[in-house]
């Protein structure tokens, strides 16, 4: 009986202020089952939960696939889209996944004309401005490095940009999540709980 030791109380108490918000890295190949495992489990923590697209619609095609994505999902996610400044967004005390860094990323590789370094700096303050908030971020990215070399010099500054992102996101997460066949491995973990929305 918890009445009888106050101590138990206070410690539980004291547990409860303790918890923290987290990162979540989930990464894999493509079509390794990450955007679904990603929005399974951002519905176990919170009931209405925030999904972020980062992705620029270059064309009919791909506005026609974006609308299918949205369509999945239903009343219970707030969708919000941005190209480049996520943390400015309205996500405190949230439950987001972010789908995904590898078209987050083209569009800085875009912006700043391929420049890596600047790219790479841009990344990582946007990452930095999420770790301060209180929210639950699950970040969706690439493993490009495992797939074939590109044929290109500039695709092989988007696959460095992409594993210097990924390895920056993975340091600063509590968790990190490799999709393998639809099976996610947990090859980091920090601590054993997420806060729940209230």
């Amino acid at each position: 009986h918890d009445n009888a030791y106050p101590g138990k109380q206070a410690r539980a108490r004291h547990h409860e202020s303790k918890k923290q918000f987290m990162i979540i890295l989930i990464t894999g190949g493509t079509r390794s089952g990450k955007s679904t495992y990603a929005q399974r489990l951002a519905l176990e923590l919170s009931d209405h939960p925030v999904y972020v697209a980062t992705a620029h619609i270059w064309d009919e095609d791909f506005k026609e696939r974006i609308e299918r994505h949205k369509s999945g999902r239903d009343e219970r996610w707030t969708n919000m889209e941005e190209e480049r400044w996520v943390s400015a967004l309205p996500l405190e005390n949230r439950t987001v996944v972010i789908d995904c860094v590898t078209l987050w990323l083209t569009n800085f590789f875009s912006e700043y004309h391929s420049e890596v370094e600047t790219c790479l700096e841009s990344i990582r303050k946007e990452i930095d401005a999420l770790e301060s908030k209180n929210g639950n971020f699950i970040i969706i990215s690439n493993e490009l490095g495992m797939g074939m070399h590109a044929d290109t010099a500039i695709g092989r500054k988007f696959t460095d940009l992409q594993g210097w992102a990924n390895q920056y996101i993975a340091a600063k997460s509590e968790k990190v999540i490799l999709m393998v066949a639809g099976i996610p491995v947990t090859i980091k973990q920090t601590v054993n709980a997420v806060n729940h929305e209230s």
